[in-house]
C-alpha cells in the first residue's frame, strides 16, 4: 500500500545526532567541569614548582662517601714462602677529615712487563682485610701482612718477581687511589723447622732445634749460613690460647730478633722469671748475596719459674762473747755475703746436737751476713748453720756448721 506521507531518508539521523550532541553538552554536571579545570591548573602549577625547585640553592644533597688518602710508604720483601708487605694505615680522608674507624684494606698483586715495569692490567685483589681485624696485623704502628706463595711456584720459577699495590676503603661506594707499586723476587728457602725445645736453667733458657735438610719445595738443601732466633713476650692470660692458635696471642712485646746463631742451639740469658715468652727460629741462606730467612718454625711458649735456690752461705764463724749485761753471754755469728742478684736474706738455725739443723732463730730474714745470739746459756755447746733465701722463696742448703761452747763467765 503506497505511503501517503513519504519520510525523508537523511533528516531523521541528522536530527537524532544533533539531539545527541546537544544533550551531551548540556547535561554534563557542572561540578565535573570545575574539578577538571582545577586538576588541569594544579598539574601545570606542580610542574612549575618542580622545575623551579630543582635549581633552588640550599637543596639537601646526599653526603659524599669518605675516601681515605692513598698509601705512599708500601714496602715488600720475601719472608719465607711468601712476600711480606708493610705500610702505614691512613688516618685521614682526601678532604682532610679524620677517619673515625680503620678502613678496610685491599691487597693487589700483579706482574711485570718484559721491560721490568708494572703491568697495570695484571693487578687484581688477592686479599681483603676488614677494618675490624686490622689490630691483628699492626706491629709498631704499621700494618704487616704476608702473602703466601706455594713453594712449588717458587721452585718452578726461582727469582721471579711479584708486584704489589694496596688501597683502602672506608665505604663500599668508593676506594682510595692505589698506593705506590713495590716488587719482590722469590727464591727457594729452607723447609720450616718442625720443633723448638726450650729448657729452663737458673741462668738461661736453652733453645735447641733440628737442622733442615731440604728446601720448602722438597729439593735437597746444601746448607744454611746460620739461624735467627726471635722472641716476643705474651700476656700470661693468653698463653694457653696462643699455644694452640698464635692469632689468639695478646702481645706485651712483639716478636723481635733476639740473636743470630751459627749452630742449632742458643742460650737466652736475658730473661726474667715469671714472664711468658714465645720463641721462633728461622733458618738463613744467601740469595744474591743477601740473607734470606725460612718461614717461622713451630713456636715454643715458656714461662720460666724460679725454682733454683741460692748457694749455701760460706765461711760461717761462731764466737762466744761476754754480753753487755753483767754475767750475760752471747755468740757472735758472721759469714761471707752471697752474690745472687735476687737474694732476699738469710736464716740462722741453732742446735745442741751435732748433725741436726735445730730450731730457727730468725723468723724474719736477715738482710746482712751477721747475727748475735743473746739467748745462750753457760755450760752448753751449740751448733749453728745459715741458709740464704731468694725473692721467690727458694731456700738454700745449710752452710757448713760452726760450733762453739759457752763457758761459765768469769767474775
Amino acid at each position: 500500500m503506497p505511503q501517503l506521507f513519504p519520510r525523508p531518508m537523511t533528516t531523521p539521523s541528522f536530527r537524532a545526532e544533533s539531539r545527541s550532541r546537544s544533550w551531551s553538552k548540556s547535561r554534563i554536571p557542572s561540578f565535573i567541569v570545575s574539578w577538571a579545570r582545577i586538576l588541569k591548573l594544579f598539574s601545570h602549577f606542580g610542574v612549575a614548582l618542580f622545575l623551579t625547585g630543582c635549581g633552588a640553592p640550599g637543596e639537601p644533597t646526599p653526603p659524599a662517601p669518605p675516601v681515605p688518602v692513598a698509601i705512599t710508604d708500601l714496602t715488600a720483601h720475601q719472608a719465607g714462602d711468601g712476600v711480606q708487605i708493610t705500610f702505614t694505615l691512613p688516618s685521614k680522608t682526601i678532604t682532610g677529615e679524620k677517619l673515625t674507624e680503620p678502613p678496610a684494606v685491599e691487597i693487589l698483586r700483579g706482574a711485570l712487563k718484559p721491560d721490568g715495569t708494572a703491568d697495570n692490567k695484571s693487578f687484581h685483589a688477592v686479599y681483603t682485610i676488614p677494618g675490624s681485624l686490622m689490630d691483628t696485623y699492626l706491629a709498631e704502628g704499621r700494618v704487616r701482612f704476608t702473602d703466601s706463595v706455594p713453594p712449588e711456584e717458587t721452585r718452578a720459577h726461582p727469582g721471579a718477581s711479584l708486584a704489589y699495590r694496596v688501597r683502602t676503603r672506608a665505604s663500599r661506594k668508593r676506594a682510595s687511589a692505589d698506593s705506590n707499586t713495590v716488587t719482590s723476587r722469590l727464591y727457594p728457602v729452607p723447609e720450616r723447622i718442625p720443633s723448638v725445645r726450650a729448657r729452663v736453667t737458673e741462668t738461661a733458657i736453652e733453645l735447641s732445634w733440628p737442622a733442615p735438610t731440604r728446601t720448602s719445595g722438597g729439593d735437597p738443601l746444601s746448607g744454611v749460613s746460620g739461624y735467627h732466633a726471635y722472641r716476643g713476650e705474651l700476656d700470661p692470660s693468653s698463653a694457653d690460647a696462643a699455644s694452640k692458635d698464635l692469632a689468639q696471642a695478646k702481645w706485651i712485646s712483639p716478636l723481635t730478633l733476639l740473636a743470630t746463631s751459627p749452630t742449632t742451639n742458643y742460650r737466652d740469658t736475658f730473661f726474667d722469671f715469671g714472664k711468658t715468652y714465645l720463641y721462633v727460629v728461622r733458618s738463613v741462606v744467601l740469595a744474591e748475596g743477601n740473607d734470606l730467612e725460612s718461614s717461622d718454625s713451630s713456636f715454643a711458649v715458656v714461662t720460666p719459674r724460679d725454682i733454683f735456690p741460692p748457694a749455701a752461705p760460706q765461711d760461717l764463724v761462731a764466737t762466744a762473747l761476754l754480753g753487755m749485761a753483767p754475767g750475760s753471754l752471747e755468740v757472735d755469728l758472721s759469714w761471707s755475703i752471697n752474690l745472687e742478684t735476687d737474694l732476699a736474706g738469710y736464716r740462722v738455725y741453732r742446735s745442741e746436737q751435732q748433725g741436726i739443723t735445730g730450731r730457727l732463730l730468725t723468723p724474719d730474714l736477715l738482710l746482712t751476713p751477721s747475727y748475735r745470739d743473746t739467748s745462750v746459756l753457760a755450760g752448753h755447746h751449740y751448733w749453728y748453720s745459715v741458709t740464704a733465701v731468694d725473692r721467690a722463696g727458694n731456700e738454700s742448703q745449710p752452710s757448713a756448721p760452726a760450733d762453739t761452747g759457752v763457758a761459765q763467765p768469769s767474775p
